[in-house]
């Protein structure tokens, strides 16, 4: 899965929270100075481009549609950072949570509680 940059992510987020948009649509939610047309128009093509929008034509305009959800994104990018930073490693991960003190001992204890469990977080 490709990545998204600063402000493909920003509009895709907006996306995912409103659904299908015409561009013009998607200037309403940028405040003053808002992005112009074109700059956003090019952007959202890119993000077809991309596979993460898909169009249905209205006569001489398009209204764009979400091809991946947020979730699916999510999962990808993770996957796409255990793979390029922890070897694929996904006990790198959490040990490096544990040293980096971003995960306490007793939040990995509920974690492997839970999964024990075989319940969701």
């Amino acid at each position: 899965m490709k990545q998204l940059t600063a402000k493909e992510e920003e509009i895709m987020l907006l996306f995912w929270a409103q659904g299908s948009m015409f561009v013009k649509e998607l200037l309403a939610f940028y405040e003053d100075p808002k992005p112009h047309f074109n700059t956003l128009s090019t952007i959202v093509r890119g993000l077809e481009d991309k596979g993460f929008l898909t169009h249905q034509a209205f006569g001489n305009t398009y209204r764009y549609d979400v091809a991946i959800s947020e979730n699916q994104y999510r999962k990808g990018s993770l996957k796409l950072i255990v793979d390029r930073y922890f070897d694929n490693s996904w006990l790198g991960v959490v040990s490096s949570l544990i040293k980096e003190e971003e995960i306490s001992t007793e939040e990995l204890r509920r974690l492997i509680d839970e999964v024990e469990r075989g319940g969701k977080l």
